[in-house]
């Protein structure tokens, strides 16, 4: 059962999401008897706990939520008190599970063994993340020079990569390997996460629970103490739901191992809840997928599962129970692949990508820059004679692509060199000669 609950009903539609004060049962939207099953499941998995660890684990204010649902369950004989230390009041008694309570507890983990914090109901979630769309990335050209200048991109390829990083929508980067498509990717996630935005731990739909944040996925942001979602004994009106966490906005890195069924609610049988899949995870930031075209699902398979969500920006996920609903697909999906667009998809899904960008093979003068900066870096002297030597005999005369990764795998491999002969790194013919033989195969 949920109850019905609208976040700071008096604040505009259009004002910054925070998450609200929470200053009873009825204000977290939940069911009092889902609470107290909760806190019951808790209590049976940790036996002994006080009052406050309690609201911690729950993640709800002790005074005013916690207190009432305890209340409840002494009331119902569920739990009693063990022990209390005078003076400090009913947040440090420390309570432990009954006979009674132990029963219902395990009717409760029948249908659910979730016992962590408290979920927000689905609608306030869908709402929060509208809320803080707003708020998502927004460049310049200004700060796009500043976010790639470790990077050397060509002026046309640099050009177009600004307005598909304002867009919010999809890119699809695409050209040979080892020219810098997931360092752009990542400079990108490097600028999300300098944004903060807030989550719920877990969100509760039609008594079902869906596990959001992931410590993996998910970095925490600093908030200050003031604003802190603490769960002691405070004054309610100083609260703001300690059911959110405050994180930096996602940027979320899949490869190889993403399949169709990573794309879709993830329900443990065992445990009988469900995990939120990638996209969810990474609304309101950036989910970069990588190596595309070599997952284990064809990639045709995969466009036609993000056809409706990159177009309507919402997406549909459908519970065991068989209820289908509707979430936000707040995320900037980032398409990543080596291969030939011509082998990956048809014009049809390619006019659904709505920045395609071609980061091909640096110039000459590019691939210099690269190696200037990859050697002061790596403190290597640095000469444009032994240069001259690496592009006319490696390159030139064996019709050899240059690529963007070369001066940094080469300038390795003469540190290599160098450590094991006991010499100072340079960029002589012999070692340029030995550094890229080691590295460079004819295929």
């Amino acid at each position: 059962m949920t109850i019905s609950r609208k976040i700071e009903p008096a604040s505009p539609s259009n004002a910054p999401f925070y998450p609200p004060t929470l200053n009873s049962v009825e204000d977290t939207g939940l069911s009092p008897l889902w609470l107290q099953d909760l806190a019951l499941k808790i209590l049976y998995f940790q036996g002994y706990m006080n009052g406050f660890k309690i609201a911690e684990e729950i993640a709800l204010p002790f005074a005013g939520i916690t207190d009432t649902i305890l209340q409840a369950l002494k009331a119902e004989k569920l739990i009693e008190v063990k022990s209390s230390q005078g003076g400090l009041g009913e947040g440090a008694y420390t309570y432990a599970i009954t006979g009674a309570g132990i029963a219902r507890a395990r009717e409760a983990l029948e249908r659910s063994q979730y016992a962590g914090p408290a979920p927000v109901p689905f609608d306030i979630y869908n709402e929060s993340i509208r809320r803080q769309k707003s708020g998502r990335l927004a460049v310049t050209t200004r700060t796009m020079r500043q976010i790639l200048s470790q990077l050397v991109i060509s002026e046309a390829s640099f050009q177009r990569l600004g307005p598909a990083l304002n867009s919010g929508t999809s890119i699809f980067l695409y050209g040979p390997p080892g020219n810098g498509k997931t360092s752009i990717a990542r400079a990108f996630g490097n600028l999300a996460l300098a944004q903060t935005m807030y989550i719920p731990f877990a969100i509760y739909l039609d008594g079902q629970v869906i596990k959001l944040y992931d410590a993996v996925s998910h970095k925490s942001a600093p908030e200050s103490e003031s604003a802190s979602g603490s769960t002691g004994n405070l004054r309610p009106s100083t609260r703001r739901d300690p059911r959110w966490i405050k994180i930096r906005r996602p940027f979320i890195v899949v490869g190889g191992e993403l399949t169709l069924a990573g794309l879709d609610l993830v329900f443990d049988d065992t445990h009988k809840f469900y995990e939120a899949p990638f996209q969810v995870k990474a609304n309101g930031g950036i989910l970069l997928i990588d190596d595309f075209g070599r997952q284990q699902v064809r990639p045709r398979d995969l466009l036609n599962r993000w056809i409706v969500p990159l177009e309507n920006r919402v997406d549909y996920m459908t519970l065991h129970t068989g209820r289908k609903f509707e979430i936000p697909f707040d995320v900037l999906v980032v398409f990543s692949t080596n291969l030939p667009p011509k082998d990956l998809v048809d014009e049809a899904f390619l006019r659904r990508l709505r920045h395609k960008i071609e980061i091909g093979d640096p110039s000459f003068d590019e691939y210099r820059e690269i190696f200037k900066r990859v050697a002061a870096d790596k403190k290597i002297p640095y000469n444009d004679q032994g240069l001259a030597y690496l592009l006319q005999e490696w390159y030139v005369k064996r019709n050899r692509k240059l690529r963007a990764s070369h001066p940094r795998d080469l300038c390795d491999q003469i540190l290599d060199i160098a450590s094991y002969l006991a010499v100072e790194p340079s960029m002589t013919r012999e070692m340029i000669d030995r550094a890229a033989q080691a590295y460079f195969v004819d295929l």
